[in-house]
C-alpha cells in the first residue's frame, strides 16, 4: 500500500451479522490511509456483541508482536472500547488513544465529583467544542486503575455530543479520533460497497478467517489500481465537490471489467498481470531450490 515502517495510528472495531442462529463477529484492527483503512489483523469471536479486554488487549499485542509499540502512533476506537482495565493497559505500555466515550459515562469535575459527562458539556451548542482544562478521572466508584484522562467533547449537528477521552494532545483530540470512520469505510467496501463478505455462507471460524485474508489482499490490490488510475484519469468531482467515487472503487470496477470482459492487448500481455504490475510491479516469489 505505500506505507512504510510506521509510526502508524491504528483504529479499531467490529463488523458483525448473522446467518441463521449462528454470529459472524469480527474484530479488526486497521491502519489509517488517506480516508479508508488497511486491514492489518483481525479476530473472529466466538459470540455475538461486544468485544472484552482480553480480547482487545491480544489483538493488540499481535500488533505490537510483529512491529513493535514504536510503531503505534496511536489507537482510535468507538464508544463500545471502553472500560478501566482496558485503558489502564493502554497507559501502563505508553500506547496513545482517543476513544469515545457515552455521555452517561462518569467524569471528574472541577471539584472532584463525579457526574455523567454530559453535564459537563450540555452549554455546548451544535457546532461548538472544548476541552476541560486539566485530566479528568473516569468512573463512578472504587479506585481504578486507569489514570486521569483529557477529556474534550463537541456537539454534533444532531444535537449529539460527541466526548473523546485521550491521554495524548488534547487540542487534537477530536479532529485526531475523526480518522476512526476510516474503518467503518473499509468494511463497507469489504461488505456492501464492495466484496458484499456478509453475503458468505460460512460460518466456520477459521474459513471466514482466511475469507478475510483473501479479500484484504485483493482490497489492497482494487485500492494501488484505484491510485494509479486516478494518476492517470483523476476521479470527477461531483456538484458539491465530492469525488464520484473512492479510489477503491475506481480500481475494484476497473478490475472487474477487466475480468468480465478482457480487452484486447497488442502485446499479448495478460490483462491481470498488466493491472497488477501497473503502479509498482509485483516481485515473483523465488523459491529455494532443492
Amino acid at each position: 500500500m505505500g506505507r512504510q515502517e510506521g509510526p502508524w495510528r491504528l483504529t479499531m472495531d467490529r463488523t458483525n451479522w448473522q446467518l441463521g442462529r449462528r454470529d459472524v463477529n469480527i474484530l479488526m484492527i486497521g491502519i489509517v490511509h488517506r480516508g479508508i483503512a488497511i486491514p492489518l489483523l483481525w479476530d473472529l469471536l466466538d459470540k455475538k456483541g461486544n468485544s472484552n479486554t482480553r480480547e482487545r488487549i491480544s489483538i493488540v499485542q499481535r500488533v505490537i508482536a510483529l512491529f513493535g509499540v514504536d510503531n503505534i502512533a496511536g489507537l482510535l476506537a468507538d464508544r463500545e472500547f471502553l472500560g478501566d482495565d482496558w485503558l489502564a493497559w493502554l497507559q501502563d505500555g505508553a500506547i496513545d488513544f482517543h476513544i469515545r466515550i457515552r455521555a452517561d459515562i462518569k467524569i471528574a469535575n472541577a471539584r472532584g465529583q463525579m457526574i455523567k459527562g454530559g453535564e459537563l458539556f450540555r452549554d455546548l451548542k451544535p457546532g461548538q467544542n472544548r476541552v476541560l482544562r486539566a485530566r479528568r478521572q473516569l468512573g463512578g466508584s472504587g479506585r481504578p486503575k486507569a489514570r486521569p484522562v483529557w477529556v474534550a467533547a463537541a456537539c454534533l449537528a444532531s444535537g449529539e455530543l460527541l466526548i473523546v477521552v485521550t491521554n495524548a494532545e488534547p487540542k487534537q483530540a477530536l479532529a485526531t479520533y475523526a480518522l476512526r470512520w476510516e474503518i467503518e469505510t473499509l468494511f463497507a467496501a469489504m461488505k456492501t460497497r464492495g466484496f458484499n463478505l456478509e453475503d458468505t455462507h460460512m460460518t466456520n471460524h477459521e474459513r471466514v478467517s482466511k475469507l478475510v485474508a483473501v479479500l484484504a489482499i485483493a482490497f489492497c490490490w482494487a485500492h494501488k489500481i484505484g491510485d494509479w488510475l486516478h494518476e492517470t484519469k483523476p476521479i470527477r468531482l461531483k456538484s458539491h465537490e465530492r469525488p464520484a467515487k473512492s479510489i477503491f472503487r475506481y480500481g475494484f470496477d476497473q478490475i472487474r471489467r477487466y475480468l468480465v470482459n478482457p480487452p484486447v492487448i497488442r502485446k499479448a500481455i495478460d490483462p491481470i498481470h498488466f493491472l497488477a504490475t501497473g503502479p509498482t510491479p509485483i516481485q515473483p516469489l523465488r523459491l529455494p531450490t532443492v
